[in-house]
């Protein structure tokens, strides 16, 4: 009965912190978005080729793959033409012709707000404007990558504030952008290739099965299954280019209140997740690494059984909705990371009716690998560079760190 009675009050703190902030932080609830994107009907309509499109809905990326190889590319263009929107977050379609439907889906909004998207160097991979709106960009090459990072953000983030001024390597953009410019940027001596932005020598700190090691170790060291650990899993790759995936692709929560402490919002994301991961995979990408910041680790917990995934990595993270790294059901590496100053500690670690997200990722009875994060500063500086915590997901990215 005492620890009944423990259990009540543990809930009720979590909702007090997680939604006592709504008079400042909390917006109303919000409706995720889910289906095919807008002009699904008119796609399923068209029967320009004497045989019906991919159902966006019910065609799996695989069987949209399928469908677009056997189209020559003036047919391909047609169809970027006619229907961009759905082109253009088509998982299965080759990621140049989403690039190109996306150029012309964001232009046809007519709106300020998505006007930067558009610009001819922007790889913009999904684009849609429903709600509040949704967005994936690429940086690097995706067809020609030997890694792929998929960066799953938390709260706050969608297709209208993607852009927006931030403090800078915060954001699924500035996130993006640091790791890959860690992963071109950091020699194999550990030190900066000159000229590239990095996200600091891999020899400082390291990481261990359950705990973190703040001293200088050998040269890009990440120990427990590392470079330094032996041979790498028959069939992986170490090293080459990385493109990394800025992921805005569901419907996250608004401020800090109920829809952030409950696993609605995440549900309809990991559905989303596992979707694209698959579409990753059949246009003949490498299986990704997703890092999942905040309430994104929410939905990776969700997601993950459900994708390719190689590494999953738990930054910030006030759970996900899994006991143990086991728990998660995948046979990804799981990771985690959490910075002395991050405010996500102060989020009771507890599931009670549908609320919270359960145990800490970082700590030892969880059983995920540890990364180390003690300089990082708050809840979003994790891709700083220059941190050991950039350094070493850069080593994960670059399939180095096992």
């Amino acid at each position: 009965m005492r620890r009944f009675g423990r259990t009540l009050v543990t809930a009720a703190l979590a909702v007090a912190v997680v939604g006592g902030t709504a008079g400042w932080a909390s917006g109303g609830s919000q409706s995720a978005v889910t289906g095919p994107p807008p002009g699904a009907v008119a796609w399923r309509a068209d029967t320009a080729y004497g045989r019906a499109l991919p159902d966006p809905g019910t065609a799996t990326p695989s069987e949209v793959a399928r469908f677009f190889a056997g189209l020559d590319d003036t047919q391909r263009a047609a169809l970027v033409r006619s229907h961009p929107l759905v082109v253009g977050n088509l998982d299965g379609a080759p990621p140049a012709l989403r690039y190109e439907a996306n150029r012309l889906a964001v232009a046809a909004t007519g709106e300020a707000r998505y006007a930067s998207l558009a610009a001819p160097d922007r790889r913009i991979l999904a684009f849609d404007p429903r709600g509040r709106g949704q967005v994936a960009e690429v940086f690097g090459e995706l067809e020609h990558a030997a890694h792929v990072a998929v960066i799953v953000p938390g709260n706050d983030n969608d297709a209208t504030s993607y852009d927006s001024r931030r403090a800078p390597h915060t954001g699924p953009a500035g996130m993006a952008r640091a790791l890959h410019a860690a992963t071109v940027g950091a020699a194999s001596d550990g030190t900066a290739a000159e000229g590239a932005a990095t996200g600091g020598p891999v020899a400082q700190g390291s990481v261990t099965q359950g705990s973190v090691t703040d001293g200088p170790v050998a040269q890009g060291s990440v120990t427990q299954g590392s470079v330094t650990d032996g041979p790498v899993a028959q069939g992986s790759v170490t090293g080459g280019p990385v493109a990394v995936v800025a992921w805005t692709g569901y419907t996250t929560p608004v401020g800090v209140g109920l829809d952030a402490a409950d696993g609605r919002l995440a549900a309809a994301g990991a559905t989303r997740l596992a979707r694209f991961t698959a579409g990753l995979d059949a246009v003949g990408a490498p299986d990704p690494v997703l890092f999942c910041h905040s309430y994104g680790s929410v939905v990776c917990g969700l997601a993950a059984r459900h994708t390719d995934a190689t590494d999953l990595v738990a930054l910030g993270s006030p759970g996900m909705r899994a006991d143990t790294a086991e728990a998660l059901r995948t046979g990804a590496r799981v990771w985690a990371a959490r910075g002395p100053s991050d405010w996500i500690a102060d989020v009771p670690n507890v599931r009670f009716a549908g609320l919270g997200h359960g145990a800490d990722p970082t700590s030892a009875a969880f059983g995920a690998r540890r990364v180390p994060a003690a300089d990082v500063r708050g809840h979003a500086g994790y891709f700083t560079p220059g941190t050991q915590s950039l350094a070493v997901f850069a080593a994960i990215a670059k399939g180095e760190a096992r």
